[in-house]
């Protein structure tokens, strides 16, 4: 009998595209089908052919709903998926708003980009779905609890455990052709607020596990320390005369904020501040939170998200008036900045020396995000040079995701592995240092970091063996691409102009560019 096969689609070399795909006796499911985030280059593959026929995908298990992993689907539905999504109670209560809150988002983002002067000779942008595709794929979903063993397809077995990343996080453990498999989906790290630590079964023929901080060992922080870490940072950004703008994930990282916001007001140690939750999305997420509130850590009711310091913005109209606040606390998505509200935030605030920005979660490769937190001192936003003036802040201790140290435990409570350790959901620097660690430790006898195209046999108590090769060609654009760098040359154009003091001379330069850039274009013809 022919062993199973894996096939990674996405989050194989960087930490967004979550897709993996399972093939037995014919039938075929994914484990998570997530939207590529980040440049330009990346952002693409979610427009581009699929690696599979959605028709002949047999069911869809999700580990979460960051749109990173679960934000595909729509699309899948809409080009003939007709099977069932598997995924957590939560799970599916955050996807009746995340995926119509997507597809608005494609829908916005197409119609702005189609828009913009310098895109006024270039093909139309289509929405990678619209928002009434993803009200109809909301019908597929079709909740499971945890620990309770299920058929997605004609041998397949498969159970969820907690994965204490976030709100219905799992783990999924399959069992396919007398082969075990566990996929790790996301781990929380430890003293994470809201949810229990990690749980899954161990003696496994093969795991999948994430390594997204592989290569990083966070300070032993509990939350009472995590509260003083946060509680400085506002006095200090506050005590500058402008606001405090944290760039949130929607779910997850603005409830966990509001927790604490809301405990140090309660214990006097911050004066009531103006808090705004200015994402839609957000707001209807710790709703859910709300409705979940008996299945959470340190929640009692849901009432902690009621305060009244805390106001949520709803209408465009309203954030923009944003504006003209002083002294207030400003929550809005996206969280790694490619998208939301928090874009024109930043423009506002960016150049003001008494504003400060306040990261609070992961920045991948080309994101903005990621080019603010490294110290850039211009940024292109929206096709507008924004000059960086503001205090740029960094706390590590909101984490979702498990670091080094939580990430070897966790792998080392699966042994015996029998068969191949694979690393995903990482950039390089992470797995590679996760798979250095977990060798040194003996944790498995076989570790894989595989690339995104390539696929495995996973044969029963032996190690996986790759059928087919990866995509090297998307390797090059996973920390950045060419409009990443028009970016950065493009905002430093004119400063670097003027540095020439003669005018001819700057004339000349330009002139020697032109002609650089024709040569390439006489080249190709």
């Amino acid at each position: 009998m022919n062993a199973p096969t894996i096939g990674f689609h996405g989050a194989a070399g960087t930490v967004t595209g979550s897709c993996m795909e399972i093939r037995f006796g014919g039938r075929r499911i994914l484990v998570d089908c997530g939207l590529f985030q980040g440049p330009r280059t990346i952002e693409a593959l979610n427009f581009g052919p699929l690696p599979f026929k959605p028709a002949e995908i047999d069911a869809i298990i999700l580990t979460h709903a960051h749109i990173d992993h679960s934000g595909l689907v729509p699309r899948l539905v809409a080009e003939g998926f007709a099977g069932r999504v598997h995924a957590t109670h939560a799970t599916r209560d955050l996807l009746r708003h995340m995926w119509p809150d997507s597809g608005r988002i494609h829908e916005h983002e197409a119609e702005r980009r189609n828009r913009r002067p310098d895109r006024a000779d270039e093909p139309p942008v289509e929405p990678i779905y619209t928002e009434a595709d993803a009200v109809a794929a909301l019908d597929a979903l079709h909740p499971r609890a945890l620990g309770e063993w299920f058929e997605p397809a004609p041998g397949f077995r498969v159970r969820l455990w907690n994965a204490g990343h976030i709100l219905g996080s799992a783990s999924v453990e399959l069992e396919v052709g007398g082969v075990r498999l566990l996929a790790s989906g996301d781990l929380g790290p430890e003293h994470k607020s809201f949810h229990p630590d990690p749980q899954a079964p161990h003696r496994l023929d093969h795991v999948i596990c994430e390594s997204t901080y592989g290569d990083r060992d966070r300070a032993d922080i509990d939350k009472a320390g995590r509260r003083r870490l946060l509680e400085a940072e506002i006095k200090a950004a506050l005590g500058r005369g402008g606001n405090l703008l944290i760039p949130v994930f929607a779910l997850e990282r603005t409830q966990e904020l509001l927790l604490d916001i809301a405990t140090l007001i309660a214990e006097r140690r911050i004066d009531k501040p103006y808090v705004f939750i200015d994402s839609p999305l957000a707001s209807r997420a710790t709703e859910i939170f709300a409705q979940h509130a008996d299945e959470l850590e340190d929640v009692s009711g849901g009432e902690i998200f009621d305060n009244p310091a805390f106001h949520y913005v709803a209408s465009v109209a309203e954030s923009m008036r944003l504006n003209k606040v002083k002294g207030a606390i400003i929550m809005a998505a996206s969280g790694m900045c490619e998208g939301g509200r928090i874009r024109h935030h930043l423009r506002h605030h960016l150049g003001s020396r008494q504003s400060t920005v306040l990261f609070v979660g992961y920045q991948a490769g080309g994101t903005l995000g990621r080019t603010i937190l490294e110290g850039a001192k211009r940024v292109r936003i929206s096709g507008r040079d924004v000059v960086v003036r503001a205090e740029i802040r960094r706390l590590d201790c909101y984490s979702a995701h498990a670091d080094k140290a939580s990430l070897l435990d966790w792998i080392k409570g699966r042994a015996p592995i029998a068969g191949s350790l694979f690393l995903s959901h990482g950039e390089a620097a992470g797995r590679a240092a996760l798979k250095a660690a977990a060798e040194e430790r003996h944790l498995a006898s076989h570790v894989l970091l595989p690339l995104i195209g390539e696929a495995y046999a996973l044969p029963a108590g032996a190690p996986a063996r790759r059928l087919q090769t990866g995509r090297e060609d998307i390797l090059a654009a996973l920390e950045g691409d060419w409009q990443n760098d028009y970016a950065d040359f493009a905002t430093a154009l004119k400063a670097r102009l003027r540095a020439i003091d003669d005018a001819a001379a700057r004339r000349e330069a330009l002139a020697r560019m032109s002609a650089i850039l024709e040569s390439y274009k006489r080249a190709r013809h």
